[in-house]
């Protein structure tokens, strides 16, 4: 199974013979990540997540992926309301996937669906969608469950990739910022990385043209511009009118960059 399941409970594989009678009902709601300050990201959605989240690496060594900030401290997602209901404008894919996983075999090419039975969503009541017809089928529904996953499980492993060119280069550096409420009580988020734009600039022209090809200059780009997004967080956590200025955050490079 993964190493970060995160807000998953009781993840078992699907199957015809167990899950025959299940249906899934989803209602738009993410009470399951009112806990989780930060979630995994690909690649591929650094476009869409950057118009309202900060995008951060997190990990040790080759273990490097990129991540979105939810909350400035630890079991806090500013992101989801008392009821549920998700305030941004970008719903990251590791959370829409849920409550279904990939989980993979030893041989690391095998993937086995599994899904969060904890899930209030999961029932046997035929309330949503079903997971297999009356001949123990894969519905369509779940077919493009599968296709979903399939596709996440690509940008997952090019995004792998991605980052482990970044630690090769030494791009990465730990991510550091300290603010002040308006209460007058300090605080601190750090645990993460971000890119130190002085060794961006030093990398080889030839370095330069293949990640300007390859279009990883431009989400190194994108990962940056998102840092100005955890002002509005702060105003989140403050709970100050986004009207009216919110304290800056006072960190050390790179956000002071």
């Amino acid at each position: 199974m993964e190493t970060q399941l995160l807000f998953y409970k009781r993840a078992v594989p699907v199957s015809s013979e167990a899950h025959k009678d299940v249906s899934l009902r989803s209602g738009g709601k993410y009470g399951f990540a009112a806990e989780v300050n930060s979630v995994p990201l690909v690649a591929a959605e650094f476009r869409a997540a950057a118009s309202d989240c900060t995008i951060v690496f997190a990990g040790q060594g080759k273990e490097v992926m990129p991540v979105v900030i939810l909350g400035l401290r630890d079991k806090q997602n500013l992101y989801v309301e008392a009821d549920g209901s998700w305030n941004g404008r970008y719903i990251p894919a590791f959370m829409r996937r849920y409550p279904f996983v990939f989980a993979s075999g030893q041989d690391g090419k095998s993937f086995t669906l599994f899904i969060d039975e904890e899930y209030e969503g999961v029932n046997r009541d035929g309330e949503g969608e079903k997971l297999f017809d009356s001949r123990g089928e894969r519905s369509m529904y779940l077919n493009q469950v599968l296709d979903f996953m399939r596709e996440y499980q690509a940008q997952f492993t090019r995004t792998k990739a991605f980052c482990e060119r970044l630690v090769d280069h030494d791009l990465l550096e730990p991510m550091h910022a300290q603010y002040t409420m308006p209460d007058g009580s300090p605080g601190r988020l750090a645990g993460f990385l971000a890119v130190n734009r002085d060794k961006l600039k030093a990398l080889p022209d030839e370095v330069v043209r293949q990640m300007l090809a390859t279009d990883e200059l431009e989400l190194l780009f994108v990962h940056l511009q998102s840092m100005n997004n955890l002002q509005p967080l702060l105003r989140k956590v403050a709970g100050s009118d986004p009207a009216e200025p919110a304290t800056a955050p006072e960190a050390e490079a790179p956000l002071d960059a």
